[in-house]
């Protein structure tokens, strides 16, 4: 216990004097989607809680860097990445206030989609394997994306400690990144998509362009699979905040791509292997809970890697000091 309370409250003798890399990110990423917001702003119905919540995170980040200079700490730290994390939630459904004003692209993938595979997987998976003992898992796996995330942060806080900031300075970069092609690829997904456009269109192959439906419509078909299930529930539960957004590519696939990257560059091949089958349901489980088409989750795998090698390489370029001190 005494070790662990050292660990945690120890000061240290170098605290960080400005904002944490992950910190930066976050501040870049605010304002530049509040010039993408001032470029936009005749046609953006909602800009009072953009403007809000960039004030408040902006507030938050202020607060705790407050806090961490008059106890400059790995608890006080860990408080301000946790805040960075905790405004992810609502960075998200922001997507929304911008993507909402322009033309859907879902048309586009569906047909892609089609012609890439010559039917729609994501209706199609669902339909074939509607059991407990498939559903449960799937839904288990969808569900489990932010604790797989944070499993493998906090195992680089209490046991890589001097890679932490390089873990969370990719994982954040890799959100922000996904977030901005949102910006400009209002794609909804399955899910959101065949509502309105219907069910017997949509095996038939027909993909009409809905133009700006979503503007003034959130709705999305009741999720498939065993609806009696805890996991299936718990998917439901938290499809209550969901937006017609982010659907190309696969955040969920790329990001979790990138912790198993990390997970694997801790050398604890016991991590690894342990959230392998996790990973693997949570991929999976995209397509079958309808939230993306295939080719998401191809492109998610793809830009993964392309994210983690330039993230790894702008963190070695822009925070050489903290490298340095993960190398000693």
């Amino acid at each position: 216990m005494k070790k662990w309370t050292t660990f945690l409250f120890e000061l240290e003798k170098k605290p960080v004097k400005g904002l944490l890399s992950a910190e930066w990110l976050t501040m870049g990423y605010l304002v530049l989607t509040l010039l993408i917001m001032a470029f936009m702003y005749t046609k953006l119905p909602n800009t009072d809680s953009i403007i809000k919540l960039r004030v408040n995170v902006t507030a938050s980040i202020a607060a705790l860097w407050l806090v961490y200079r008059l106890v400059p700490c790995r608890a006080t730290r860990l408080a301000r990445v946790m805040n960075i994390f905790a405004w992810l939630g609502l960075w998200y459904p922001d997507i929304y206030e911008f993507t909402r004003v322009l033309p859907n692209m879902d048309h586009l993938f569906a047909a892609a989609e089609q012609a890439a595979f010559g039917c729609q997987p994501a209706l199609l998976l669902p339909e074939a394997l509607p059991y407990a003992a498939v559903s449960e898992p799937m839904n288990f796996g969808y569900w489990s994306y932010f604790s797989f995330i944070g499993f493998v942060e906090f195992f680089y806080f209490f046991c890589r400690y001097k890679q932490f900031d390089r873990a969370v300075f990719i994982v954040i970069g890799s959100f922000f990144t996904y977030y901005i092609l949102y910006l400009f690829l209002p794609v909804a997904g399955p899910q959101f998509y065949y509502l309105p456009v219907g069910i017997e269109q949509i095996t038939q192959g027909i993909f009409p362009n809905i133009g700006t439906y979503f503007l003034d419509h959130t709705e999305m078909l009741t999720a498939p699979g065993w609806s009696d299930g805890l996991f299936y529930q718990l998917v439901e539960d938290a499809h209550i905040s969901e937006r017609p957004i982010a659907a190309f590519p696969s955040s969920h696939v790329g990001i979790s791509t990138i912790i198993m990257i990390l997970a694997w560059q801790t050398k604890s091949r016991r991590l690894f292997w342990y959230i392998t089958p996790v990973y693997v349901l949570l991929c999976l489980s995209t397509v079958y809970t309808q939230a993306h088409y295939l080719i998401d989750v191809l492109a998610g795998w793809v830009t993964s890697v392309l994210l983690y090698l330039i993230l790894n390489y702008c963190y070695k370029l822009f925070f050489p000091a903290n490298r340095r001190q993960a190398q000693a």
